[in-house]
């Protein structure tokens, strides 16, 4: 099944579920160990939370000029 994807909490949220009781999670539990498993579910999971918008970054404010 695909991630959800988006910035929202219902997409994170989607995410968290699809990870922490799909067969991924328990494939990287058995491999890794819970803890592991739990720390890589946090950082796929709120990945695509952090990633910067396109065309919408917080770059430098426009300076006017003094005349």
């Amino acid at each position: 099944m695909p991630l959800a994807k988006g910035r929202s909490k219902k997409a994170v949220n989607a995410r968290f579920h699809e990870f922490r009781h799909g067969k991924t999670f328990a494939r990287t539990a058995r491999k890794y160990g819970k803890k592991k498993a739990l720390k890589q579910l946090q950082a796929v999971a709120l990945g695509g939370k952090r990633r910067k918008r396109k065309g919408k970054g917080r770059g430098k404010a426009k300076r006017r000029s003094r005349k």
